[in-house]
């Protein structure tokens, strides 16, 4: 990897030292004007500049952002982690272990295939109602899909037994954007790079639902793809995109009693249609979001396909440092949230 800005730095929490990839040594008076998106941006291309997928140039175009030029200048992009639900994220287990067979039929070692990038599964549009009206109705109803479902729930197991990388969350356990947001969202990962170097960088992901796009409620950088580019980012290839226009959305004094989120998003939704923000970037910013919670953030990130924007997203503030609390989050995790945030 080149670091043609001296990007990478050091950064000390509780006296655990991080390695970091520092937006501002392009230079303050560039970072300063972009929205929050393109910083997260920003830095993944700090990391993961090598002179071929990512080059100094591609950085310094990210840098100079014109927000009113038409998209023109692609950059690649290489998300955190990927996020896969029920159906559609099984044919991704069945490709990785498809090529397990292939490696080992040419005398390789099947332990060498594995996901590069974190992949996580919740099964979460499986269990149907069969009994309803009783106390025992959930257990009867879980049992059924069990039964139901025995060779696909035994084939994910296996995967999760037999891959790194890999974890699947069960059934019965909530829906998956809720259970991204409220369990597997790092909003800054802190991970061992291949040099085995403690990082920390944004979580970003992308995930086989459009809806994915909840998890921006929590400042984590993440939109709905296809299976193929899912399974792509799995395995370490970066998603090519143009440099996105970001629309803002600014939020000031805070909602009447009685106004509910759902009144918020229809309202929010309505104007960036009109406005149009197809293939955009959504930013929430303002003083508003000091009386927004964080779960009408999520009500509104959730909103983004219906508008048309790649992702609607919220800043990391003091919002995002609560509901980390809330959710149980340990308190290592809040700081290196707080501190990294800060001090990017």
């Amino acid at each position: 990897m080149t670091d043609s800005f001296g990007a990478k730095q050091k950064l000390d929490i509780d006296n655990r030292e991080y390695e970091i990839f520092r937006i501002d040594s392009i230079g303050q008076d560039l970072v300063d004007p972009l929205p929050f998106s393109l910083k997260i941006l920003l830095e993944n291309l700090l990391r993961f500049e090598d002179g071929r997928n990512v080059t100094k140039d591609d950085i310094k175009a990210l840098a100079n952002w014109d927000p009113k030029a038409e998209p023109s200048i692609e950059i690649s992009f290489t998300p955190s982690r990927v996020i896969l639900q029920d159906f559609t994220g099984v044919p991704a287990v069945v490709d990785l272990a498809a090529m397990r067979d292939a490696v080992v039929k040419m005398g390789g070692d099947a332990n060498s295939i594995n996901p590069q990038s974190p992949a996580e599964m919740v099964i979460d549009h499986s269990v149907q109602i069969d009994n309803y009206g009783t106390a025992n109705a959930l257990d009867l109803n879980n049992k059924i899909e069990f039964e139901r479902n025995q060779e696909r729930y035994s084939f994910l197991r296996w995967g999760q037994d037999a891959f790194k990388n890999f974890r699947v969350v069960p059934p019965n356990t909530g829906v998956v954007h809720q259970v991204n947001v409220e369990y597997l969202a790092r909003v800054i990962f802190d991970n061992n790079n291949h040099e085995n170097i403690l990082q920390a960088y944004p979580d970003t992901v992308v995930g086989t639902d459009s809806h994915t796009t909840m998890i921006n409620g929590v400042g984590v950088l993440g939109w709905g793809v296809g299976g193929i580019e899912a399974e792509a980012a799995m395995l370490g290839q970066p998603i090519t995109m143009l440099i996105p226009n970001v629309i803002g959305v600014k939020l000031t004094g805070k909602l009447k009693e009685g106004t509910t989120a759902t009144d918020l998003v229809l309202a929010v939704t309505e104007k960036l249609r009109n406005k149009g923000v197809v293939g955009k970037f959504v930013e929430f910013f303002g003083d508003g979001l000091d009386s927004l919670p964080l779960s009408d953030r999520a009500t509104l990130a959730n909103m983004s396909p219906e508008f048309g924007s790649t992702c609607a997203i919220f800043p990391i503030d003091q919002e995002t440092i609560r509901f980390l609390r809330l959710s149980g989050r340990s308190e290592a995790r809040v700081k290196l949230v707080e501190k990294y945030a800060k001090t990017q």
